[in-house]
């Protein structure tokens, strides 16, 4: 049996829940959780508030652990390795996606939490495909965070080819912010840091921006006009977007990482004359899991983390949901 948290309703308390996961599948294997990140994503899922839960939900998807047994057809994870699980637990291995190595893009990729019970628990199942194996020398205490934050704002840096010698904006310095601005920093760009937090300002240099704005300033944006080649978006809310676009240079892209609900109101014209480009993006693949893991042990990246027991689970999804976390959230069986 596993043991676990799970909510029985939308936005339900986490109570203890045990289920029986069965035998475990050729190319699944088993771990032995020690310590799980909060997303905002565990709280959307919480609520519902994307209309795919099921109940009872157990939620986590950044979760770090060690194997403890595998499938029969499993050969590239042994028993004792300490591996890390995100957003996806498993991938159907056969299309385009999968095959080009896209696996992150795969239509029938498996949510770590969606369908299934996730990492909220002693111990967590998923197929071999979608664990990474940490790196010795990642402190794996706080490692969680990086398994969704930090390969969604990772991700792009690669899926693009952003030069070392871009002009980089974040919008959002929270959860996901706080990881891009050091990720860019390392990568050789130049970082701005866009918040309507004037202690986030201060946080924002901390973590490696060059420079901080203040976006309730209506001069800000102004005075930032023409300057970027990539806007990386990390909040979920609208936004007054045709004022971020004025300050791309010619070509330079909008890209969300943070899930805006609402429709993009953004004027065509000023698009067509800077050619400017709109897009999003998920986690990234296994693969660029492994490439974010290596840079970031390189380059002495971690989350700004708070730690809480699995016993206070639901203090720690109050934490998370009253906006104040600085900057992730980790559950923790040591804590």
């Amino acid at each position: 049996m596993i043991k676990a948290y799970a909510a029985f309703k939308p936005g339900g308390k986490l109570e203890p829940f045990e289920y029986d996961p069965g035998p475990i599948g050729p190319r699944e294997v088993e771990i032995a959780v020690e310590s799980c990140g909060i997303c905002h994503s565990d709280l959307s899922m919480l609520q519902n508030a994307w209309g795919i839960t099921e109940y009872p939900f157990v939620p986590g998807h950044e979760v770090i652990g060690t194997i403890v047994a595998s499938g029969a057809q499993v050969s590239n994870l042994q028993p004792g390795q300490r591996v890390g699980l995100g957003w996806h637990a498993g991938y159907c291995m056969d299309c385009r996606s999968c095959m080009n190595g896209d696996h992150n893009l795969c239509a029938q990729a498996q949510g770590t939490l969606i369908g299934r019970h996730g990492g909220f628990a002693d111990k967590v199942r998923a197929r071999a495909e979608s664990v990474v194996v940490l790196p010795e020398t990642l402190d794996p205490q706080s490692a969680g965070p990086l398994f969704c934050g930090g390969i969604t704002v990772f991700n792009p840096l690669v899926q693009f080819d952003i030069s070392p010698t871009a002009r980089v904006a974040v919008i959002g310095i929270g959860g996901l912010g706080h990881l891009a601005v050091q990720f860019l920093r390392a990568w050789g760009c130049h970082v701005t840091a866009f918040t309507t937090s004037e202690s986030k300002k201060t946080e924002a240099l901390q973590f490696g921006a060059h420079q901080a704005m203040n976006t309730n300033d209506p001069d800000a944006l102004q005075s930032a006009a023409g300057q970027f080649d990539l806007i990386l978006s990390t909040v979920n809310q609208a936004l007054d977007w045709n004022r971020y676009l004025s300050t791309l240079r010619p070509k330079g892209r909008l890209h969300f990482v943070g899930a805006v609900l609402d429709a993009l109101d953004i004027a065509v014209f000023p698009m067509i004359l800077g050619q400017y480009s709109i897009s999003g993006s998920p986690v990234g693949s296994p693969n660029t899991m492994r490439t974010m893991l290596e840079f970031a042990v390189r380059h002495n990246i971690k989350p700004a983390v708070e730690f809480f027991s699995f016993e206070q689970v639901n203090q720690a999804v109050a934490r998370l949901e009253s906006g104040r976390a600085r900057y992730r959230i980790v559950l923790s069986h040591a804590a």
